[in-house]
Order: structure tokens, then sequence, then C-alpha cells
């Protein structure tokens, strides 16, 4: 470097392409299979290793300042930017996911919730009449399945069906759903 317009292998302060290309064809490959080993993540390893070419390429003094060869300065280079890459992704706790979530629609969202509106009515009423109104509204059970099944007659099972669904109507209206 007698002029002290090379730098590492005849890198060149001005960045002439052929001799950056020459840099890049030596040491790109052997600096991104090191990168990926270190993070298993082709687009961050990618990144890293253009970072890290750029920054010898910006100053290419320091690449031949350091005791050894310029690959020792590229590895260790890499390798600080993975380490702070961990340290910067654990403080913006990132997820790497390989889909998008997916979110509830808001007719999702309306559904899960009068269901659990209607449960929670449902708890409110007798045993009786929550017992026919599951197998009648749930089940889809006909009222002579479900007064075989109970073991009563048919119109109390009818009675028990009418009068369940009005306290049923009557307690969601004291929850406050007024459809």
């Amino acid at each position: 470097m007698a002029d002290g317009q090379a730098g590492p292998k005849g890198l060149g302060v001005n960045g002439s392409s052929g001799l950056m290309r020459a840099f890049y064809d030596e040491y790109a490959g052997p600096l991104h299979r090191y990168v990926m080993y270190l993070t298993h993540d082709s687009a961050l390893s990618e990144d890293i290793v253009q970072e890290v070419l750029l920054r010898a390429w910006r100053h290419p003094t320091l690449v031949n300042q350091t005791e050894g060869s310029a690959r020792a300065w590229l590895f260790t280079v890499a390798h600080n930017l993975v380490r702070d890459n961990a340290r910067s992704s654990r403080f913006r706790s990132e997820i790497a996911t390989a889909e998008t979530p997916e979110f509830a629609s808001p007719d999702q969202v309306d559904a899960t919730l009068d269901a659990w509106l209607v449960a929670e009515a449902l708890r409110t009423l007798s045993t009786d009449h929550r017992a026919v109104i599951l197998r009648a509204y749930y089940r889809g059970s006909s009222v002579a399945d479900i007064s075989a099944e109970l073991g009563v007659p048919e119109g109390t099972v009818k009675s028990r069906l009418h009068y369940g669904v009005r306290a049923l109507r009557l307690s969601l209206q004291e929850m406050g759903v007024t459809r």
C-alpha cells in the first residue's frame, strides 16, 4: 500500500468496481456460509454480509491494520454484527413465524360473544328447562325424542320449552342483550 489508495487485496479506496468485484468474489461466499451457520436465516445472513463488505469498502485501511489477514477482520466484524443483531432482536421481542397471524373477523368475534352470553344465560335456567332447551336447540332432537329420553309427556316437554325460552330471553335482557 505504497500510495495509500489500496485496501485489502487491492481493494481501492475509491471502490473501483473490478477490485471490489474480486474482493466480493473471494470473501462473500465464505462469509455468507459462516453467518448462515450462526443465524440460520438466509435473509439476515445476506444483510449482514452486505454490511460487512460495505464496511470493508468504506474503510479499507482498517482492514489492512489488523494483525492477520483481511479474512480475519471480515469474520470478526460479521460475528460482532450477528451478536449485535441477536441482542437487538431480543429486546424487540421479535418472534419469527412462518406465516402472518390470523385475526378474528368481526363476525367471528360477534358469534363467539353471542355463544358466551347464551351459555351464561343458560346457566341461570332451572335444570329441567336447560335440559329440554339443550336437547331441542343444540342437539336438534324432536319433542317425541326428548319426551322418550327424559321420561316425561310430550306436553310437559312443550311447556318446558316455552317457559325455558321465555326465561332465557329474560336472562339475556338482564345481561343487556337487546336483540
